[in-house]
Parts: structure tokens; C-alpha cells; sequence
């Protein structure tokens, strides 16, 4: 008895491999209870709503508002459009679906990197996790700046420290309460940014055909006189696709990935329904919210505003430099820019509540894959990682380099940061699928034993891996002539850090001897689904579609009504 009371040393318990759908009794034997027992573990408490506006909010911050005005005036408005449609389409898409059906299988609390330490190799894996956990981490950040550049709007005496000091406050305590609450205030922030970006693009339409106070039909007059496309960098033709790739850059960083939903998916209600229908808007949300967001803007406010190029040119903060705010402006409209402002703020509050909850929960998934320090698996009892929470808000501290340099400056250094660790991170994610693809056709797991298959497959995420990696080479190409070593540093800083993380990775999995890559038929595709299949059954059983309207028939009406949009 003694002996069994001891704490087990999780690292020395391996994953308990069962078949399919079968849940094995002794339940000290499975890693996920070892782990479960000693640590605790988060909640299934996010509903399909809040994953739905987690997966939509989330991907809206800063970046479309206020950012956006740079790429704007560098490339001009078609080639906004062309550069967020190409990245969108032939990137983000296929990537999603991908994600999409490994989760929607697999929805397990080591979300994605553990899979890809499973059918990859451990030290990619390793890579992955740390080099999400470093961009989700400089994602905080971000937010954290942006949010005391928008403020200084307002009041640019102060320091903008303070306005740090109170969002990162408010974050933290979002995060360390119940998953359920965390939801609930992602849900209502994430709103504010759609019906912000829907206002938007409604006050541009009404503008254009001539419902301002100066009753002037502008339509595509900011287009006229060449300015639709502009060179950079080079002249000529070189010049103009060089302004589309500077937009497909910018793209890498505004248009995220589903790493919401990967890193969610051990927390979500009912994943292997909830997962699928998330993947399936993906296309319209990028039309919708990016083509028809990123079109809007380059017809109410010119690439050649001298407001615009004055803003960029000083440093403003907030909606000062925002080319949504500017065009208004100019239009004689009084009153909206300090609303818009606002809801700018919210919006870079709500990307930094999220992405201080995707670090933390990658810091938990390393830990739980021993990858990270033990004690960052500790839950409270409402499901929290509290350590890793407070871990990654004491790393994003660095944002207060803001008291000593210009709060739009710190903003754009950690942007560069981001944007390659984002494109690494996402990369290994199609790398991923190409690995699982190849392992699942190899052990003869079939599309109909699927929740969900992605489309376009294989050849979507080859073009998406391949558009990846010429990105990552190619994502600092205006920073050599004239030498720029900031530029350098931080277009390219993200690569060294992942080469660095997986030659660690590399020299602990050959100490363990768990070097080399996976083969398809040793790809471990069974760990952790007969405790998914347990948890979930009372959603799947008796066919999940099924489950779910006879749940929903027992609402009220305006209830049932709501729930069927999500």
C-alpha cells in the first residue's frame, strides 16, 4: 500500500496504447491519469460560441486598424487586396482544414505538438512547442503596446508603462479564473471586433456613394492616378511585386492560424463536432472579414494621404495613425474617430487576453509532454495552469521597454518578432499533417473513421508548406541593402531560435534514444483517443449530430435559435 500512495515520476510512465474506442481499466496505467491525479488538468468549459468567436476575434487585433496604414501607403490598395487574398487562400486555408482533422480525431490536452512529437519526431515536437510558446509570448506583448499606443491617443502625458501595468492586470486576472468565465469575456470582446470591422466597412460603402457631410461620391477615386499599385524597394514591375510581397508578410502576421483551436481543443465542449464546424467558416471568414476588411480600406482613406504618411512618418499612436480613422476624417465626420479608438483598445485588450491564454496553455502542453518543467501542470481546481500563466505574464514584462522608447516603435519590433514565428510555427503544422497523412494511410485508418477529413489534401498543404518556407527565407528581403541590423535581427531572430530549440531537442531525444523521425507504420495514431472516446460519449453516443438537436429541442425557441448559429 505504501508503495502504491507513492507520487508516480510521470517521465517514467509512458503512454498506455489502446485500440480504438477501448478504455482500459486500470487506470493508473494511462499517463493521462498519472498526470491528471498529480497535477490536476483544464476543463472541457469552452462552448462551441466561445470557441467560434475565439477562433474569428482572435485573428482580429491591432494590425487590421491601425498597422495596416504602413502596408497600405508601401504597396497600395490592389495589392493589399491580392496580398491578403494569396496568403488567405493558399496558406491559411489549407492549414486550417489540416489542423481541423488531426484535432478533430486527436483532441487531447498536449494539443498539436505532442501529436507532432507522436508522428513526426520528438524533436520537432519540442521545436514547434517552444517556438509557438516564444510567438504567442511576443503576441502578448503586442497587444500589451498596442493597447498603451492607443490610449496615448487620448492622453500622450502619461507614461505609457501605466497603461501596460492596467491591461496586463486585467488579462491576468481573465485568465486565472474558470475557463468558462475566460470564454465569456473572449466572447464579448471578440464581438466588439466584429461588429467594429462590419461598421467599418458599412461607413465606407455609405461614404462612397456620397452619404458624408460634404456629399462627396468619392467611390475608387483613391485609386486613380496609378495609385492603385505602387512600387517598393525596387522601380518598375520589381518594384510593384515586392509592394504585393511586403502585403503577403504583413498577412503572416495579421491573418493567424487555427492555433486557437489546436491549442483549445483539450478545453472545448463536444471538439469532435465543435472542431469541424469551426474549420468549415474559415473560408468565408477570410473573404468576408479580410478581402472585403483590407478592399474597405484602401477606398476610404488614399495610400497617399499626406495624414496617413504624416502619421507614419511621426510615430503616432492609436487611431491617429489608423487609415480607417484618417479617411473619416477627411470626410468631416466628427465624433466617430474617439468611438473607433475605443474599440481599438478593446480590440487589442481582447488579442492580448487570448494570446496570454494560448502561451499559457502551450506552456502546459510542454510540461505535460516533459518538455518544460513539471510544476507548470498544476491546476487549480477550476482547470487554470496557474503556473504557466504566471510564468508567461512575468516574461511579457519586457513590454514596459515602452517607458523608454516610443510605444509604436516597441509595437512594429515585436510585430517583426511575431511574424516569423508564427509562419515557423505554422509551417511545422503542415508538416504535421503531411507526416499523419502519410501514417494513417500507411496503418489503413480510413476517411469514414474520421470526425472530420480535410479537403484538398495532399496537394493543399504542399503548396501551403512550400509557400511557407518561401516566406521564412524571404520575410526580411528589405532589410540587407541598405543594411538594417534591428530588421535583421528581428525578421530573422525567430528562425535562430527554432534552429537552436531543435538541435536542443535533437541532443535530448538521441540521450533517450528517441532520435530520428517517426515511420508511418510506428506513428503512434492510438494514445490518448479511449480516454477522448470516454469523456466525450455522452455528446457522441447515439450519433453527435443527433445528440445535439435533441439537446437543442429542449430550449426555448429564442434559445434553440441561438445555439443553431454556432
Amino acid at each position: 500500500m505504501a508503495e502504491t500512495s507513492k507520487k508516480l515520476d510521470v517521465e517514467q510512465v509512458p503512454s498506455y496504447d489502446v485500440s480504438p474506442g477501448e478504455l482500459d481499466a486500470a487506470d493508473e496505467k494511462g499517463r493521462e491519469n498519472v498526470l491528471t491525479n498529480q497535477y490536476g488538468r483544464t476543463q472541457r468549459g469552452l462552448s462551441p460560441r466561445h470557441v467560434q468567436l475565439m477562433a474569428i476575434g482572435g485573428a482580429i487585433g491591432i494590425g487590421l486598424w491601425v498597422g495596416i496604414g504602413g502596408v497600405l501607403s508601401k504597396a497600395g490598395p490592389l495589392n493589399l487586396i491580392l496580398g491578403y487574398a494569396f496568403w488567405g487562400l493558399f496558406f491559411t486555408w489549407p492549414l486550417f482544414l489540416c489542423v481541423g482533422e488531426m484535432c478533430a480525431y486527436l483532441p487531447i490536452r498536449g494539443s498539436i505538438f505532442e501529436l507532432t512529437s507522436r508522428w513526426v519526431s520528438p524533436a520537432m515536437g519540442f521545436t514547434m512547442g517552444w517556438t509557438y510558446f516564444f510567438a504567442g509570448t511576443m503576441l502578448v506583448c503586442v497587444e500589451y503596446s498596442a493597447v498603451a499606443a492607443v490610449i496615448q491617443y487620448w492622453d500622450p502625458n502619461t507614461n505609457p508603462a501605466a497603461w501596460i501595468a492596467m491591461a496586463m492586470i486585467v488579462c491576468i486576472f481573465l485568465n486565472v479564473v474558470a475557463v468558462k468565465w475566460f470564454g465569456e469575456s473572449e466572447f464579448v470582446m471578440a464581438s466588439t471586433k466584429v461588429i467594429l470591422l462590419v461598421m467599418l466597412v458599412m461607413i465606407t460603402f455609405i461614404t462612397m456613394v456620397g452619404g458624408n457631410p460634404k456629399k462627396d461620391t468619392y467611390g475608387f477615386r483613391s485609386w486613380t492616378g496609378g495609385n492603385y499599385m505602387h512600387s517598393y524597394y525596387a522601380k518598375g514591375d520589381t518594384g510593384r511585386f515586392l509592394g504585393f510581397w511586403a502585403v503577403v508578410r504583413y498577412a503572416g502576421f495579421t491573418i493567424t492560424g487555427p492555433d486557437m483551436i489546436a491549442l483549445a481543443a483539450g478545453e472545448i465542449q463536444n471538439p469532435r463536432r465543435t472542431i469541424p464546424r469551426v474549420t468549415k467558416f474559415i473560408f468565408w471568414r477570410l473573404l468576408g472579414f479580410y478581402v472585403v476588411g483590407v478592399l474597405a480600406v484602401g477606398i476610404i482613406c488614399s495610400s497617399t494621404d499626406p495624414g496617413l504618411l504624416g502619421a507614419i512618418k511621426d510615430g503616432k499612436s492609436g487611431a491617429a495613425a489608423s487609415p480607417w480613422v484618417i479617411g473619416i476624417q477627411n470626410l468631416g465626420i466628427d465624433g466617430l474617430p474617439h468611438f473607433i479608438n475605443a474599440l481599438i483598445m478593446l480590440s487589442g485588450w481582447s488579442c492580448g487576453n487570448a494570446y496570454l491564454y494560448s502561451s499559457s496553455r502551450t506552456l502546459y502542453g510542454l510540461a505535460r509532454d516533459s518538455q518544460a518543467p513539471k510544476y507548470l501542470m498544476k491546476c487549480t481546481k477550476t482547470g487554470v495552469p496557474i503556473y504557466s500563466v504566471m510564468t508567461v505574464s512575468l516574461i511579457t514584462c519586457i513590454t514596459f521597454l515602452v517607458s523608454s522608447n516610443s510605444a509604436s516603435e516597441v509595437f512594429l519590433w515585436f510585430v517583426d518578432l511575431t511574424t516569423t514565428a508564427l509562419i515557423a510555427t505554422y509551417t511545422m503544422m503542415l508538416v504535421t499533417y503531411l507526416f499523419w497523412y502519410r501514417a494513417r494511410k500507411a496503418q489503413g485508418l480510413t476517411d469514414d473513421q474520421l470526425p472530420y477529413v480535410a479537403a484538398f489534401t495532399p496537394w493543399g498543404p504542399i503548396v501551403a508548406l512550400t509557400l511557407g518556407c518561401l516566406a521564412l527565407i524571404f520575410v526580411g528581403f528589405d532589410v540587407f541593402v541598405p543594411w538594417d541590423l534591428r530588421g535583421f535581427i528581428t525578421s530573422y531572430f525567430a528562425l535562430a531560435f527554432a534552429a537552436v530549440m531543435f538541435l536542443i531537442g535533437t541532443i535530448k531525444y538521441q540521450r533517450e534514444g528517441k532520435g530520428g523521425f517517426v515511420s508511418a507504420k510506428d506513428a503512434d495514431l492510438y494514445s490518448g483517443k479511449a480516454e477522448v472516446d470516454a469523456e466525450c460519449r455522452h455528446w457522441e453516443e447515439g450519433g453527435i449530430e443527433e445528440v445535439e438537436k435533441a439537446r437543442i429541442a429542449e430550449m426555448p425557441f429564442v434559445r434553440r435559435q441561438w445555439e443553431k448559429i454556432w
